[in-house]
């Protein structure tokens, strides 16, 4: 761990670290009691519904802010002592965004039926669930655009307040409508949970209010569009190919071995987001800013096997401790109809060792502002990640799922290997 230690350079890290810890760690209570109840009251084929409307929520809450968040909140940090250019950037994000999420809106409401026979099948009508979530999306967006602010001007305790009064407000409400609704319930708690955040933001960002008058379609700035834009692409790729493969894995294994098997998948699915949570956040805050900063192969190299050799082995002895206390899990975050979730296990976690590593070494992409191999790439994934599953479920049952997952992403780590061992695609960028 005391490697870890010169990833964080500067105080502001130190309270973005804080602020992740307590978000994540938030995140994930709020995850297991929320599947808990799911198990109890809704059981395994409720599940893998909820599972494809999570995925289909988040391809369509990334369409509708345009991918521009990580690159608002850059660049307001960047210029929030320069009034003209803050007021462009600002008025172009809030614009854009706003066009895109009513264009999405639009979209879902009057494609409800649509949108309802592709994630949930003509067996089952939550047409209105997809209205909802239509109505509910503009207050998502304007959370983020919100949270894009603070963020960028470091109001980091209000994001932490915020966000943990968000999570246990969703958590209550979701709680209550499963208990009252089951299914229906769970569906909508879904989809108004994240909206329902920007009530609570909207106390937090009043103190901006200044910033409301610099709001000026007047101020739409190509220049600054150009600025976002691959980051914009690259978090478009990456936040809908990979929930819409999900889903199309899943109504697969709908279709072939039946809903409750989907179900089973969806939970190993949701064990696996919980614990990567913290490796990401992990990798995210300290290897992209070091990443950033290097400009020679050699010093490169240095840092990623720095990092396999003091993060990696914890990683691994955390994935055995998940392995050997699965039944203890499964029956803790779900419930005994979950019991045959324990035989995917195994290639869940070795495909999540394999791609942490691949992504340790694929930050480098955005580190250096690759665009155009990082966006390959994640095709690449996604599409190996599809074949592969399809496949290997055909000939071994619903294990074949967590067997692709496995497969696509030690292909994906061997071609980043590929990549950063070569000049094929100009890795190494020097400064200008």
């Amino acid at each position: 761990m005391k490697k870890l230690i010169k990833y964080i350079n500067t105080n502001v890290l130190f309270k973005v670290a804080h602020l992740n810890t307590a978000t994540i760690a938030t995140k994930i209570i709020a995850g297991i009691l929320t599947s808990k109840a799911i198990a109890v009251f809704i059981g395994v084929e409720g599940m893998a519904l909820i599972g494809n409307l999570r995925n289909f929520l988040s391809a369509i809450q990334s369409f509708a802010i345009l991918g521009f968040y990580n690159g608002f909140v850059k660049t307001i940090g960047k210029f929030k002592e320069d009034a003209v250019e803050l007021s462009k950037t600002i008025s172009t994000t809030y614009y854009l965004g706003f066009f895109s999420t009513i264009l999405m809106s639009f979209l879902c409401y009057y494609n409800a039926s649509f949108i309802n026979g592709f994630l949930f099948s003509e067996n089952y009508n939550f047409t209105y669930v997809i209205q909802v979530l239509a109505l509910a999306l503009p207050f998502y967006s304007l959370n983020m655009f919100c949270f894009g602010i603070m963020n960028g001007f470091s109001n980091y305790r209000m994001l932490l307040v915020i966000n943990i009064i968000g999570q246990v407000l969703g958590l209550l409400i979701t709680l209550y409508l499963i208990y009252i609704e089951h299914i229906d319930g769970a569906l909508v708690a879904a989809v108004i949970a994240p909206s329902l955040i920007f009530l609570i933001t909207l106390v937090g960002i009043i103190n901006r209010r200044s910033l409301i008058g610099q709001i000026k379609i007047t101020n739409v700035s190509i220049e600054v569009l150009k600025t976002f834009a691959p980051y914009a692409v690259m978090a478009l790729v990456t936040s809908i190919a990979l929930p819409l493969t999900s889903i199309m894995i899943r109504n697969f294994i709908i279709d072939e071995l039946g809903i409750r098997q989907a179900g089973y998948w969806e939970a190993m699915n949701r064990i696996s987001d919980y614990y990567l949570m913290f490796v990401t956040s992990i990798m995210t805050l300290y290897i992209i800013p070091r990443f950033s900063e290097i400009d020679n192969k050699e010093e490169f190299r240095k840092e990623v096997f720095d990092f396999y050799k003091s993060i990696m082995p914890i990683f691994g002895i955390g994935l055995l401790l998940i392995y050997f206390l699965r039944p203890f899990i499964v029956n803790l975050v779900f419930s005994d109809a979950f019991q045959p979730v324990e035989e995917l296990f195994f290639w869940q976690l070795l495909g999540d060792f394999v791609k942490v590593l691949s992504i340790v070494i694929a930050y480098q992409f955005l580190a250096k502002k690759m665009f155009a191999q990082f966006i390959i790439i994640e095709i690449f994934l996604v599409v190996i990640l599809y074949l592969t599953s399809i496949y290997l479920i055909e000939l071994f049952g619903l294990k074949g799922a967590v067997m692709g997952h496995f497969f696509s992403y030690l292909m994906h780590y061997l071609i980043v290997l590929l990549v950063f061992s070569s000049s094929l695609f100009g890795v190494i960028n020097t400064k200008e």
